[in-house]
């Protein structure tokens, strides 16, 4: 029996250990598995409904309400319960527009998320002001009109940023 257990104790030894990265990481790396965490804990599959909720319901309705959880049925991702925290004024005009607010959540989701709206009373935290966007630079000439047709003005935005850059770099990206 003594042989036995030294030959498994060497067969062990022989397998060598994953190689660890003791690299260090920029916090935005850390971050999104951090909140997405948190916020899954509190129900919420996607964070950017609360951070986009003022785009995804209107300005005057985002002012009266906010996301508090999305609570899915046991092993599915959809027909789930919005709750939202609404002030306690606007409940009833909130209660009247849940259809609009399903079919605007779906929408953003882009499949039907959401199945049910629950309303609970209550004060809202103040937002914060949203910051300003900076002004696109004018494009170069010679990247041609082709961003011109893109609807979405912080896609365009993004993307002129892009070809502004590259416009102004020379040579070959340097790669670290």
């Amino acid at each position: 029996m003594g042989r036995q257990m030294s030959k498994r104790v060497r067969a062990s030894q022989s397998q060598p250990e994953p190689a660890r990265s003791n690299r260090s990481r920029p916090v935005s790396e850390l971050l999104p598995s951090v909140g997405g965490a948190a916020f899954r804990r509190f129900g919420f599959v996607q964070s950017s409904i609360v951070t986009r909720w003022p785009e995804i319901v209107g300005e005057k309705l985002a002012a009266a309400s906010a996301p508090e959880s999305i609570k899915f049925p046991i092993g599915k991702k959809q027909d789930g319960t919005l709750t939202l925290m609404v002030r306690s004024a606007h409940a009833v005009m909130i209660q009247h527009v849940v259809p609009e607010i399903i079919e605007r959540v779906n929408l953003f989701f882009g499949y039907p998320a959401v199945a049910k709206v629950a309303i609970r009373q209550g004060d809202l935290a103040p937002r914060p002001k949203p910051r300003p966007v900076p002004e696109p630079r004018p494009v170069p000439v010679e990247l041609g009109h082709s961003l011109k047709t893109i609807e979405d003005p912080e896609l365009k935005a993004v993307l002129e940023a892009l070809a502004a850059s590259v416009g102004a770099s020379s040579g070959l990206p340097i790669v670290k």
